[in-house]
């Protein structure tokens, strides 16, 4: 039996599966029961010029998008109660 393929390329992905079956790698599926994906909602707030200079600062110095990086901020915080 072939192993499946280990690569997020949709490309590879998709190339693989024109030439193999689903049904014959049933053994190696999991049934997962939690939400793979979960739902995103856009939101706008309104910062100071300042907090918004230093927040993109901070973003570069971490190689992240200042969005991602704000967003990250405030599930942390949201965790912490």
């Amino acid at each position: 039996m072939n192993k499946l393929p280990e690569t997020d390329s949709i490309t590879a992905l998709a190339e693989f599966w024109q030439t193999h079956d689903l049904t014959d790698f049933e053994d190696a599926f999991v049934e997962v029961t939690e939400p793979v994906f979960q739902r995103t909602v856009r939101l706008s707030i309104i910062l100071p010029a300042a907090d918004l200079v230093a927040l993109r600062a901070m973003a570069r110095r971490e190689h992240t998008p200042e969005t991602a990086l704000a967003s990250k901020w405030i599930h942390e915080r949201l965790q912490a109660g």
